[in-house]
């Protein structure tokens, strides 16, 4: 797929005909990688979002056979919520990647009980400097108002959350927009994985995502900051 150059934003923009076939060649894509990390330091790190839009790319993923006891998963964010939650991303990863050839794989969650969100993002940080940085593959989601991560527009601390200079790898986010408090990684460690995928499903995305692209765009959308911020082109996977 050709790329394009938008103020900075570089991107390359793989579109499919259904959102079966999207998550197939995602997969595939994802798989490549993480067996290649493995190939190179015996390790892999792969960090993914939650929402409704995953659940067929984590199925299609947890069925290639890779040697997933080398590979640990971690989430891009999670809601300060229990895992028994239905709004827990760690439980969606449980129940849809976490599955099949993928259940040898090493789970990492955000959330844990503690006093604060501020607690649980610090403590957060202390314990995943352990694993095995920088993401070998991080795939981001994107909402209808641009945020990915829980980059929300309205977050109190959305420049610290963009800094991409940041020592911190987890970060608190309180955002109207968002619901329940958050926990993310900061753009910092995101911008840093060897590949970064964006996954989108439905017109109303392509539309959003468009829109953030706009060179004359004034206010620039947490997607396109990111994408201006990230050294290496991301790879958009679309499907209607």
């Amino acid at each position: 797929m050709a790329r394009e150059q938008l103020s900075g934003a570089a991107y390359a923009w793989n579109g499919f005909a259904d959102r079966q076939e999207l998550a197939a060649a995602l997969a595939g894509h994802v798989a490549a990688r993480l067996t290649k990390a493995i190939a190179e330091r015996d390790t892999a790190l792969l960090a993914v979002s939650g929402g409704t839009t995953p659940a067929k790319f984590f199925a299609a993923l947890s069925a290639i056979p890779i040697a997933w006891d080398k590979v640990t998963v971690t989430l891009v964010d999670e809601r300060f919520v229990p895992p028994t939650s239905p709004r827990s991303n760690a439980g969606l990863v449980a129940a849809n990647l976490l599955q099949n050839k993928a259940a040898a794989a090493r789970f990492v969650p955000l959330y844990h009980e503690a006093a604060s969100i501020e607690a649980a993002a610090a403590s957060d940080s202390d314990a995943l400097q352990s694993l095995a940085w920088p993401l070998d593959v991080v795939v981001l989601g994107m909402g209808a108002d641009g945020h990915t991560a829980s980059f929300f527009p309205d977050a109190g601390n959305l420049a610290v959350l963009l800094d991409p200079s940041s020592q911190r790898i987890v970060l608190p986010v309180h955002a109207p927009s968002g619901g329940e408090p958050r926990l993310t990684l900061s753009m910092a460690r995101i911008i840093a994985a060897g590949f970064i995928a964006l996954h989108i499903e439905g017109e109303d995305k392509r539309i959003a995502f468009d829109g953030a692209m706009e060179a004359e765009a004034d206010t620039k959308k947490p997607i396109r900051k990111v994408l201006e911020a990230a050294p290496i082109p991301v790879e958009v996977f679309w499907a209607p």
